[in-house]
């Protein structure tokens, strides 16, 4: 898929014809940059006038505790984006934004996005229109988040996540983005604990995976 087809799916670009597109990646002052797995795009503590845009690979956001334990916050797909709110507000970064595999990024200016642009582009109100739009859906899922996270069981948890998963797949079979550790990151529990209730609910048969893809089944 190529950059134009990506950025049309993004809530950002909503209503931007395709051939608008290039004055407008210019006007932004975008640009792209590769990175390996496992690089730190963004760490605690940073500052940042730009946002993110993941055109190839994968990311998770991270929260680190004092000791060094690590949250998965959430996970960045291709289309999906990252940084708004730290771009906007000029306040440090409490998390970091880590690759989990060779990931291509498009950086924009978060200035050029929610200002009147000085060459007249009509597109701006559009973008500002759209940026609210995306903030307001990222507040959304980190209430789908909060809601697995908050159940009192990890099996609950396990089945909470993996429902939603489900339904936004739109298929009882399907793979999630991230391993064994990361999932026990997002879900906050220990992972040998959650891998011993996933062995039990196999043996149940409320569902099948392996490694990431999982099938789930009608409880009996």
């Amino acid at each position: 898929m190529d950059t134009d087809d990506i950025l049309k799916r993004s809530v950002l670009f909503n209503r931007v014809e395709s051939q608008d597109l290039p004055h407008l990646l210019s006007c932004l002052k975008s640009r792209k940059t590769d990175f390996p797995k496992d690089y730190t795009i963004i760490d605690e503590g940073d500052y940042t006038d730009e946002l993110g845009i993941v055109l190839l690979g994968s990311a998770n956001i991270v929260r680190f505790d004092f000791w060094g334990n690590r949250t998965v916050v959430t996970n960045l797909e291709v289309g999906d984006s990252f940084a708004e709110t730290i771009a906007c507000t000029q306040v440090k970064s409490e998390v970091a934004v880590i690759t989990t595999e060779p990931t291509t990024i498009l950086f924009l200016n978060i200035h050029q996005v929610i200002t009147t642009c000085q060459k007249g582009c009509v597109f701006h109100q559009s973008l500002i229109e759209n940026l609210v739009k995306l903030l307001s859906h990222k507040n959304m899922e980190l209430l789908k988040k909060i809601n697995h996270i908050t159940k009192r069981s990890t099996r609950e948890k396990l089945l909470s996540y993996l429902s939603e998963e489900a339904k936004k797949r739109g298929s009882r079979t399907f793979t999630i983005p991230f391993d064994r550790q990361q999932l026990a990151d997002y879900l906050c529990v220990e992972r040998s604990a959650m891998s011993s209730e996933l062995s039990r609910m196999r043996t149940e048969g409320l569902l099948e995976y392996h490694k990431s893809t999982f099938v789930l089944h009608q409880e009996s």
